[in-house]
């Protein structure tokens, strides 16, 4: 399906849809996300300060609403499989290829289970976007400060344990081809402190619809693939190298499905 999505893509950039149209529809619909964004923003701080709904709640009822008016303004379709791996009542590291900014909106829309995502601290800073997600139960990873970060993963594990399941890019960026990018620990250590299974999950196509550094966005479809849970349990510090070759191996094989 992805040579697809590029031959699809490739016609549009060719000349087939005019270029000024694909502009315009570009600028329409990133003002619609800015908007929609802000709405979410404000929403969120009236259902967690005001309402006294948090973690799981804001999900239902913020969240994958926000990320799918998002997906169907867009025109975006997808296909996604793998949804009966995992179950709403338990609590999992779902860990997720990175092609494009994208990839946000469609991984919370359509994974079942409701998490939060594991960000970068610099974009927890981004006003007013930053301050909702962490009102939202989302989290940020100082990368620049080992003392901090590790402090920040102790948190985040008690909160698996608690049963709050959390996403986090192992890749640690966007890939610029398509192909997995080689994976940071950080992600790793999580689940040896959690003991909580990882997910992989592939995202194909998103690279498409908005190509890594550009604004536009264009009418592709997507994949999502919801792989097996592997078990962290058994795991420990030594051999977390296995654990991480383990799983990108498996997000390999969904990938090249």
């Amino acid at each position: 399906m992805d040579k697809k999505l590029s031959a699809h893509t490739n016609a549009n950039r060719t000349g087939k849809i005019p270029r000024v149209y694909l502009m315009a529809r570009s600028l329409c619909l990133n003002t619609l996300i800015a908007l929609n964004t802000l709405i979410f923003c404000g929403w969120t701080a009236i259902v967690v300060l005001i309402l006294r709904k948090k973690g799981n709640q804001t999900c239902c009822l913020v969240e994958r609403p926000w990320a799918r008016f998002i997906i169907w303004v867009c025109g975006i379709k997808g296909k996604i499989t793998g949804t009966e791996n995992v179950h709403k009542d338990t609590a999992y590291i779902f860990m997720s290829n990175h092609q494009s900014f994208f990839d946000i909106f469609i991984l919370t829309a359509h994974i079942p289970v409701p998490f939060k995502f594991v960000l970068k601290n610099e974009l927890m800073k981004i006003f007013p976007l930053g301050p909702a997600m962490k009102l939202a139960g989302h989290a940020g990873i100082d990368r620049k400060n080992p003392k901090s970060a590790l402090n920040s993963l102790k948190t985040i594990a008690k909160k698996i344990q608690n049963g709050t399941s959390f996403l986090i890019f192992p890749e640690g960026t966007r890939s610029d081809d398509g192909h997995l990018n080689t994976f940071k620990k950080g992600g790793f250590t999580l689940a040896l402190k959690s003991g909580c299974d990882i997910v992989p999950v592939i995202i194909k196509g998103t690279r498409h619809i908005v190509p890594k550094g550009s604004l536009k966005i264009m009418k592709s479809d997507f994949e999502l693939h919801i792989g097996n849970p592997i078990k962290a349990k058994g795991y420990r510090k030594q051999n977390i190298h296995e654990l991480m070759d383990k799983t990108r191996n498996s997000m390999v094989k969904l990938l090249e499905s």
